[in-house]
């Protein structure tokens, strides 16, 4: 059985997510940690939990995703994995953060690239793999079938959808990722986007107004 740990971090209140199974190892999606405060909640967590973070992986590379990532890679030694169209976001990272103000202490290379089909591996279980640019060139979902779950990072919120007005945003490209690989899941999967409180694939497919089925 897979557990899923939410945080809010950094300004712009970020959904960061810790994912474990019943051995103790997890999965680190976005953990975008801004201050000493952020990481020692991470921490405190990690270690009253007696878990063993094994990679980190980012939904996509914009500022408010990644600015954790070198000081939490650093602490636990892990790995990053994310889709590489992402690059261009890293590479302007430090102009990035201090357009909005956010603290930077470097980043982190990929060193694991992710794209559609791939697989994410915790113990016996597996999460699926789903490019969805719209968003953002190198956004990416992370479906856990048998728990009934998927990351969506800024892909989909509850009755919204990431913003298409920011550099690679593309709205019709958006709206078809989240058609074709999203609404294609059950009903019953429990959706955690990068902002904001949890939903459904089925309430957002018969009630968001920017993609809900039926709707011009």
């Amino acid at each position: 059985m897979l557990t899923i740990k939410k945080f809010i971090f950094n300004a712009f209140q970020l959904n960061a997510y810790v994912v474990y199974d019943e051995n103790g190892d997890c999965l680190l999606f976005d953990p975008a940690v801004s201050n000493h405060a952020e990481m020692q909640q991470l921490e405190t967590f990690i270690s009253e939990n007696n878990l063993t973070p094994i990679l980190l992986i980012n939904t996509h590379s914009h500022i408010d995703h990644i600015i954790g990532n070198r000081k939490v890679a650093e602490r636990y030694q892990v790995k990053l994995a994310a889709h590489p169209g992402g690059q261009g976001f890293i590479d302007r990272a430090e102009d990035s953060s201090a357009r909005f103000g956010l603290p930077f202490d470097g980043v982190k290379k990929i060193d694991i690239p992710l794209d559609e089909g791939d697989t994410l591996t915790l113990g016996k279980h597996v999460l699926k793999v789903f490019y969805t640019p719209g968003h953002a060139d190198g956004s990416l979902c992370f479906y856990a079938e048998p728990e009934g779950f998927v990351i969506t990072g800024d892909v989909l919120f509850n009755q919204s959808i990431g913003r298409t007005d920011l550099p690679t945003g593309d709205y019709d490209l958006l709206q078809k990722s989240i058609w074709e690989k999203l609404f294609t899941l059950p009903d019953e999967t429990v959706v955690y986007p990068g902002h904001g409180p949890d939903t459904s694939i089925g309430v957002e497919k018969k009630t968001n107004p920017f993609v809900a089925i039926g709707m011009e």
